[in-house]
């Protein structure tokens, strides 16, 4: 029993930094665009997490850990609505069904995890997606396509029935990528910001508050010592401890391997590669940060830090606009830290890659195909862009009739 309580308070604890990182991720987003849509932005990260966590304790939790039938090939979940706790042989509470922590405390975990797809989404179309059908997005991929998904690898779905099982320790694909392969397919239907692109040229639309912006990163940092070191499931000191330094190792190669990169090509010290650096190697060392050696921890990271600048520069010149590069952090290092568990640490053969390339395709395939259903009807039938006076003068003072700093305005174009 002491042993219960013991995991079951590191597991609160982690699943208080998850929460904290909501905070982050607003901080970030905010920072890095502009002024006039501050409103907009906080008002949708609320929305994603409140309404989040109730859709996931309605309908998610069961469809992305169900009780797999005998015949059951492991692609679709349990339709069961609301959080039944499980019942031993004597009727009473389980409370230790996991043998290391109680039912709601996975529970609660496991659903601040789930509302952080959503989030990315949310920085990519930020400043020109009407705040309705971004809303019901959010229903819908955080109810039904994020579970769905999940139940694949952590419910012991088919990708963790193949005979060498995929792997995704904290989320590099499970979380991350879902997220960016939505981000990728939104941007793509919605168009860029006015003035992004002009005569060919890509124009820079700086952020309104750098500052935010890194302690926003700060957070986010701080809240992955939850996101990694929770998904340890227990308290256990080896473990833990190994995961946490990994998760540092990687974030710091990260931000400096992409500051170098950056000064390089452009000839200036950037802050924000700087920043979304740090977040890549997070996003990387995610799918294995229990396996990976120190040294491991550091190469992930610093590849994904290079992976950013390059990839930041390749979604310009493909003329898509994503303002806080949440498709570069989230989907391109989500899927170079699921690949290198092929490559890297305790797991590393040919066997391994090839399934972790199977994961990577298959998460593609479904969150492809379903964003795209999802924007693309929303598109036609109710729009999802809000219109260009709206967007030249802010959706602060078109959607929500605030002003974000009533004392303080920026002219902002």
């Amino acid at each position: 029993m002491e042993l219960l309580t013991i995991n079951n308070v590191w597991m609160m604890i982690c699943t208080a930094l998850v929460f904290f990182m909501h905070l982050g991720f607003a901080f970030l987003e905010i920072g890095l665009t502009r002024q006039k849509n501050t409103i907009n932005i906080l008002f949708k990260n609320i929305f994603i997490i409140t309404v989040g966590l109730l859709l996931y304790a309605l309908v998610g939790f069961n469809l992305m850990y169900p009780a797999w039938g005998a015949n059951s090939a492991g692609y679709l979940g349990d339709f069961v609505f609301g959080l039944s706790s499980p019942l031993n042989a004597d009727g009473a509470l389980d409370l230790a069904y996991n043998e290391g922590y109680t039912f709601w405390t996975d529970f609660l975990f496991q659903g601040m995890f789930a509302a952080t797809a959503a989030t990315i989404v949310s920085g990519a179309v930020a400043e020109r997606m009407k705040i309705g059908p971004f809303m019901i997005f959010t229903v819908l991929y955080v109810g039904f396509v994020y579970p769905i998904a999940g139940s694949w690898k952590w419910g012991g779905g088919f990708l963790d029935q193949l005979s060498t099982p995929f792997y995704d320790f904290a989320g590099s694909t499970l979380v991350h990528s879902v997220g960016g392969w939505a981000a990728l397919v939104a941007i793509c239907l919605l168009g860029s910001r006015i003035g992004k692109f002009k005569n060919g040229k890509i124009q820079a639309i700086p952020g309104h508050n750098i500052p935010l912006a890194t302690a926003g990163v700060l957070i986010l940092w701080l809240g992955w010592f939850g996101f990694n070191g929770g998904s340890v499931l227990s308290a256990d000191p080896t473990l833990t401890s190994l995961t946490l330094v990994t998760t540092c190792l990687a974030a710091a190669a990260g931000g400096v391997v992409a500051a170098l990169v950056s000064t390089i090509m452009y000839k200036n010290l950037d802050l924000t590669m700087f920043l979304n650096g740090i977040l890549g190697g997070l996003v990387g060392i995610t799918a294995g940060a229990d396996q990976m050696s120190p040294t491991d921890a550091i190469l992930i990271g610093g590849i994904a830090g290079a992976l950013i600048v390059f990839a930041v520069s390749l979604i310009d010149k493909l003329k898509l606009d994503d303002p806080v590069g949440a498709i570069a952090v989230h989907l391109i290092c989500g899927i170079w830290g699921t690949l290198a568990i092929g490559i890297f640490g305790n797991l590393a053969s040919g066997a391994q890659f090839l399934s972790q390339l199977i994961g990577v395709a298959s998460y593609a395939v479904f969150c492809l195909a379903t964003s795209f259903i999802i924007i693309f009807t929303l598109k036609k039938t109710m729009g999802i862009r809000v219109s260009e006076k709206e967007e030249l003068e802010g959706l602060d003072a078109h959607e929500h009739g605030m002003d974000a700093y009533p004392d303080f305005r920026l002219n902002e174009h």
